[in-house]
């Protein structure tokens, strides 16, 4: 089934939190999932977030350290360096479901004309530094999961990582679908969810 892409909120909204509330969503996804395509350890603990996001109607996390919050301030000149860098255009949307069953979904950093995909990483500099020195040619291991789950959540064909850092030198990595990953993330998501019903009901009586 084709995804579905909501346009017209902003990401970081209550309208846009909303729209992700209690599904298992691509940032997450290594709390279901390991790079390796087998059960993460995490799963039971986000299982119970979601299942209280369900219930309740709120929000689990919420939080922002300052890092994140100075990673997110840059985002739009992160987003003009990449443009200008690569000649695409980022098409930013506010959420993309998986299929039209909306149970799981990704908030892209933005699409690429109709085939690809953008997640940007705006880290602290000795954070960009490490990178450039150990995985300059690759997605760093911590977000192997997010690309690979958004490339199945959107159906798309190539997805460009970047980590950005004013001044110092930038890391475009363009990845592919990993489709071996994408069958074991497929099953597992689904016995995932089919779980977070099942605790939802007994949680909620």
């Amino acid at each position: 089934m084709p995804s579905v892409i909501i346009r017209g909120v902003e990401q970081g909204t209550e309208e846009w939190l909303a729209l992700r509330l209690g599904i298992p969503t691509a940032s997450c996804m290594d709390k279901i999932v390991t790079t390796r395509g087998e059960p993460s350890k995490q799963a039971e603990k986000y299982m119970y977030q979601l299942a209280a996001e369900r219930i309740t109607g709120r929000p689990t996390t919420t939080y922002k350290s300052w890092q994140m919050q100075e990673g997110n301030e840059r985002e739009a000149e992160s987003r003009l360096y990449y443009e200008m860098a690569t000649g695409h255009a980022v098409e930013q949307v506010t959420f993309v479901y998986g299929d039209e069953s909306k149970q799981w979904g990704c908030s892209p950093d933005g699409l690429i004309d109709e085939t690809g995909g953008y997640e940007t990483k705006n880290p602290e500099a000795h954070t960009h530094c490490e990178r450039l020195l150990k995985c300059a040619d690759k997605v760093p291991t911590d977000y192997v999961v997010q690309v690979q789950s958004s490339l199945l959540f959107t159906g798309r064909q190539w997805w460009q990582f970047m980590s950005y850092y004013p001044g110092l030198r930038s890391i475009i990595v363009t990845v592919e679908p990993d489709y071996k990953l994408h069958r074991a993330m497929s099953q597992l998501l689904a016995d995932f969810c089919g779980q977070l019903d099942e605790v939802t009901k007994r949680i909620a009586g």
